[in-house]
């Protein structure tokens, strides 16, 4: 046919078919490639993907909580203790901080070759790992904070500690102080002199004078606590309980010391009553010396004066019998004084003052003398009465009377109105007895003794002497002598009566009998009659009749 050839369009000729079939071929090649190629990428990809979330939900699952942890305020009602251990508490969990580290830098890391290598889900792994790297950057911030706030807490509650020792050190003795200061300001006393209660007024006032430095030491304590509770105030911490150190409160200082103050003023009034009493009894008591140092020597002296008289030989007898009336009547005149003396004891007895440093001498003391001087003035006069009846019964001269008191005086070696054994016997022997020591010469003194001494006292007053001796010298039927005088006065009748005496006798001499006789008690008694033989045998002896 004249049909042309076929010619193939542009492109679509045997050659360009073979072209695009190599080409084809060559992209299938490049293809299969590209898969085998995929495929381990791909692979990896899952495997990173994998990793990431489980290093991820690994790191999520250990920092739940510790945002929280960091953030709590647990330091501030913590003690000292408490924090050091919270510190160590942090310094383990910065440690393990540290160890996470490395998981953080991993799980970026993983992220980073996520990204380069196209991850499909590359937004979430790169928001998720944002998120842990924010969080991690805001858990370091976090660690440092609480780090610094607890070691700032921990010098704050070191010092609080501190000031709490210090307030413990000075706060403990400046309790017991006021303590034995409200002891001391309550304590009873008893003073019994004037130099002791201003001795105590003294103590007191000087005690006073401590009370401004004990206020500044108070208040010096007291601050030392508000220190402590201003430091916890301006930081926020709660301090738990009191002062660890000790159970001594500032509410119990100043409770304590409200009382010393209140105590001042009563122990002040207290100390100056008792000043003013104790003034009151040393009045008494120089009141009471004085009297007593003026009765008391006369009392001494009076008593020397009649032993004088009693024993000196100036005058008659009468005339010793008169001066002696007259120191009678003198004593008598001094009662007054005495009586003063009762007064004051008795005041000072009501004042129970026992002790008077001014005088030496007591009331019994000064009683005892008083009495013993009236009964020496007694006993010398009846003395001396004795001595007068004695020498006018007996016919005993003046002279003889002075030569007994003469050789009496002589063998009185301390003047004391008797002779003892052997002075007795040493003035025997000089008027002539044979006395000497030897078996006759004791057997005489013996007998000569149980005269003079027959109550075995030991001693031989001047008037046994004297009867001794006028015994000695005179008949033996002197008591006879007497009663007969006696019943020639009382006109033949076994009694006399007080009227006849005074009127036959002189009146010295009779008022001594009518003293001395006893009743008569025979039947033919009359109203006062006294009987004359029982005391003329009792002066002169047994009588005959």
């Amino acid at each position: 046919s004249n049909r042309p050839a076929f010619m193939p369009s542009e492109g679509r000729m045997v050659s360009d078919i073979n072209n695009g079939w190599q080409h084809l071929e060559q992209a299938e090649k490049g293809y299969e490639e590209w898969l085998l190629n995929e495929i381990p990428r791909l692979e990896r990809l899952d495997h990173l993907a994998e990793k990431f979330r489980q290093k991820a939900s690994i790191h999520e699952a250990w920092t739940d909580g510790k945002e929280a942890m960091l953030k709590h305020r647990d330091y501030e009602t913590a003690t000292l203790s408490d924090i050091k251990a919270l510190i160590r508490k942090h310094e383990a969990f910065e440690s393990d901080l540290a160890a996470h580290q490395d998981r953080v830098e991993q799980i970026a890391a993983i992220a980073q070759e996520l990204n380069e290598l196209d991850y499909y889900d590359s937004h979430n792994v790169n928001t998720r790992c944002q998120k842990i790297c924010d969080q991690w950057d805001n858990l370091g911030s976090l660690t440092h904070s609480r780090r610094e706030a607890l070691e700032k807490t921990e010098k704050q509650l070191e010092t609080i500690d501190q000031l709490h020792l210090e307030y413990a050190k000075r706060a403990a003795p400046f309790n017991n102080w006021m303590e034995s200061a409200m002891e001391d300001l309550q304590d009873m006393f008893i003073v019994h002199t004037i130099e002791e209660i201003e001795g105590l007024i003294s103590a007191h006032d000087q005690f006073k004078s401590t009370l401004p430095d004990a206020d500044r030491e108070r208040e010096a304590i007291l601050a030392i606590h508000k220190e402590a509770q201003r430091i916890a105030e301006s930081n926020h911490i709660k301090l738990s309980g009191s002062n660890p150190y000790t159970s001594v409160t500032p509410q119990i200082i100043n409770s304590k010391w409200e009382k010393v103050q209140q105590l001042v003023p009563k122990r002040d009034h207290a100390l100056l009553e008792e000043q003013s009493k104790q003034q009151s009894n040393e009045h008494l008591r120089r009141q009471f010396a004085s009297q007593a140092n003026m009765v008391g020597p006369w009392i001494q002296t009076k008593m020397e004066e009649i032993g004088r008289i009693s024993i000196e030989m100036n005058g008659t007898l009468e005339d010793q019998l008169s001066h002696l009336k007259q120191y009678e009547r003198s004593i008598v005149d001094y009662k007054p004084n005495l009586d003063l003396l009762e007064q004051q004891h008795q005041l000072i007895q009501e004042a129970l003052i026992f002790d008077n440093k001014h005088t030496n001498y007591t009331m019994e003391h000064l009683r005892v003398g008083w009495e013993q001087l009236l009964t020496t003035i007694a006993r010398t006069i009846n003395e001396v009465e004795n001595q007068i009846l004695t020498r006018d019964a007996k016919g005993i001269s003046q002279e003889q009377m002075q030569e007994f008191r003469a050789s009496f005086n002589h063998f009185d070696k301390d003047h004391g109105g008797a002779l003892g054994p052997e002075e007795f016997k040493g003035c025997l022997i000089s008027l002539g007895y044979d006395v000497e020591n030897d078996r006759q010469g004791d057997a005489e003194f013996n007998r000569i003794m149980s005269v003079v001494d027959p109550n075995h006292s030991g001693l031989v007053t001047f008037q046994a002497f004297i009867d001794f001796m006028s015994k000695e010298t005179t008949d033996t039927d002197t008591a006879d002598q007497v009663i007969g005088s006696f019943k020639v006065l009382a006109g033949d009748k076994n009694f006399i009566t007080v009227e006849e005496l005074r009127k036959e006798l002189p009146p010295d001499q009779a008022e001594y009998c009518i003293a001395r006789m006893a009743p008569y008690q025979g039947p033919d008694a009359a109203p006062g009659a006294l009987d004359y033989k029982s005391f003329s045998t009792a002066l002169y002896g047994e009588s005959d009749l």
